[in-house]
Order: C-alpha cells, then structure tokens, then sequence
C-alpha cells in the first residue's frame, strides 16, 4: 500500500509508502482504463537511492480507481476503491530489509512507478 496519509498506526504492515503525492483516484483516465482490462499486465517498481523492487500483476474488470487516499496492490483477486492491481508476483514482505530500512528515514523520498 501505498497512502497520502503521513503517519502510520501498528496495523499498517504492508504500507510501504506515505505522504504519496497521488492515490488511485489520481490516475489518469486512459490508464484506468486499461487496469480495467484483466488481460493488462501491470509492471510496478519502487525506487529510492540504490534501490529498486519490481512488481508485477493484472488488471481486472472491477477496478474502480476511487479511493482518494489510498493506492493497494494485491497478490489476490480482491478488488475494492484502493486497488490497483491484483495476482501480482510479489508482496510487500518480500521487499528487501535494507530498502525497507533506508525508506523508514523520513528524509528519503521514493518513487512509486506503473508501466501498462
């Protein structure tokens, strides 16, 4: 996950980015488009300083891209306002420890970028 909000609560175990600039509802209406597809393979990569993380995953007909805070991508079919993308490769607790260290400095920016 990653979420417009700046603070984090225990709970938030899979959230790997806040303070996001952008959040589902933010996408572009032609890209929506395409995730609506199921055939659209998704390729995601998280980047900050040295470090990258690239995931991929599937559109799927019921994407709605409105959640105004939120941006989720699923390793399952589950589908609400927040997702993006679902049977992706990859979750958030296969990201590296080290990138997840360098990215717990609230002095570190990263980027969140979606190919389709």
């Amino acid at each position: 996950e990653i979420t417009k909000d700046t603070t984090l609560t225990p709970r938030g175990d899979c959230i790997v980015g806040v303070g996001a600039e952008y959040a589902c509802v933010d996408i572009p209406d032609n890209i929506k488009k395409r995730l609506q597809n199921p055939k659209q393979i998704v390729k995601f990569a998280i980047s900050s300083g040295d470090y990258i993380f690239e995931i991929t995953g599937y559109g799927h007909e019921n994407i709605t891209l409105t959640h105004t805070k939120d941006i989720v991508i699923r390793k399952s079919r589950f589908v609400c306002s927040r997702t993006l993308a679902v049977r992706c490769d990859k979750a958030s607790d296969e990201m590296p420890r080290e990138m997840i260290k360098h990215l717990q400095n609230p002095d570190v920016k990263g980027i969140f970028s979606i190919q389709v």
